[in-house]
């Protein structure tokens, strides 16, 4: 059986005659090509996780390239959001904005990070295969993206046909020819024009945040700033975006405060924060200081807070509730304010009996 990549080409939420042309284009020209099946499906950061859209996404077991009007890397935790996981593809392409000394700037700080600190993603097992992003605002025109499109395809098929080789031996030609399918021209091949699988989804525009969980340390600081349940923790005591919808339209404060910029709103006007690969020491601040003087070492720390706690403040304000300023935002305050304003019981005599004990 021959091997198979899946394109998906997400559609841009406006209906720009331009954007549209690009996306029949690539769709159009990937028809043709042999082992690539395309799906068309509607913004995916649009998309709701019990939708056709991400059930369709869910559906694909290989490689999978995904094109959207998106930052890679909130491409790639949009999908991981929505339990669609595999190893990270390196693309040739440039994201939009970036140039090639950005991109090793950019490496060279992963690498540095990754090697100080534990992150979520080094404890999970991720399935064989790659996933590779494409942003579709970082060219002007569909022949850059065909052209990635059809190395990673060609690249993916030689893998393979060397790993046969090696399982195998050396395969004779009419085994080759078996394995990679029938030629385009020849009787075996479909006659009939193959058509994309398009994904009809009535998708309403959304706002929530993307844990880029690549360098996310599960430090819990956003459950703690956030007031609007939007974030919760799973069976494993990891940080998950659990109620989407609660997050306030517009509101990107828990980004400003999350220490290793793990925090992605992929629809806002800042590159930062949206997912660009540049990530900005004057965005990161130590909640941990929320009480006292910001990190003077980190640049710009002191404005991120006040942004950030203002931003908060008025979406407080839009749903009724009184600003808290810098009152709120730590672990330990947030369960001593708790247990005062809650109704007492027993567990929490036991609590304070086994406080008071001098171990």
């Amino acid at each position: 059986m021959a091997h198979r990549i899946a394109v998906v080409v997400s559609q841009g939420q406006s209906h720009n005659p331009k954007k549209r042309a690009m996306e029949e284009e690539i769709v159009a020209n990937l028809l043709s090509e042999r082992g690539i099946d395309v799906t068309v499906v509607p913004h995916l950061y649009d998309l709701k996780p019990e939708g056709t859209g991400m059930l369709c996404l869910s559906g694909v077991t290989g490689d999978l390239v995904v094109c959207s009007w998106l930052y890679p890397r909130a491409i790639r935790w949009i999908l991981d959001r929505n339990d669609i996981w595999g190893h990270h593809g390196k693309t040739l392409l440039k994201s939009a904005g970036e140039s090639e000394e950005e991109d090793q700037q950019v490496e060279d700080e992963q690498d540095l990070s990754e090697n100080d600190k534990l992150r979520v993603l080094d404890e999970r097992e991720l399935p064989n295969r790659k996933i590779y992003c494409l942003d579709l605002r970082a060219y002007d025109s569909a022949t850059p993206f065909l052209e990635e499109i059809r190395r990673i395809a060609a690249d993916q098929t030689t893998n393979t046909v060397e790993l046969m080789n090696w399982i195998e031996g050396q395969p004779k030609q009419q085994q080759l020819d078996r394995y990679l399918g029938p030629q385009p021209d020849s009787p075996a091949a479909t006659p009939e024009p193959l058509q994309p699988t398009v994904v009809e989804e009535e998708a309403s525009r959304r706002w929530y945040p993307v844990i880029d969980f690549s360098r996310c340390t599960n430090c819990l600081e956003c459950i703690d700033f956030c007031l609007f349940g939007v974030y919760g923790i799973d069976r494993a005591e990891t940080i998950l975006v659990e109620q989407p919808d609660n997050c306030r339209k517009g509101c990107p404060a828990c980004s400003r405060v999350c220490p290793e910029n793990a925090i992605i709103f992929p629809q806002h006007k800042t590159p930062t924060i949206a997912g660009s690969p540049e990530f900005g020491a004057p965005m990161k601040i130590d909640l941990s200081k929320l009480f006292g003087a910001p990190d003077p070492g980190a640049p710009g720390a002191e404005k991120a807070l006040d942004v950030a706690v203002s931003e908060r403040d008025e979406q407080l304000l839009l749903a009724g509730r009184a600003p808290v300023g810098t009152e709120v935002g730590i672990r330990d305050q947030n369960a001593k304010r708790t247990r005062e304003t809650s109704p007492r019981d027993e567990l929490d005599e036991l609590i304070d009996e086994l406080d008071a004990i001098d171990l």
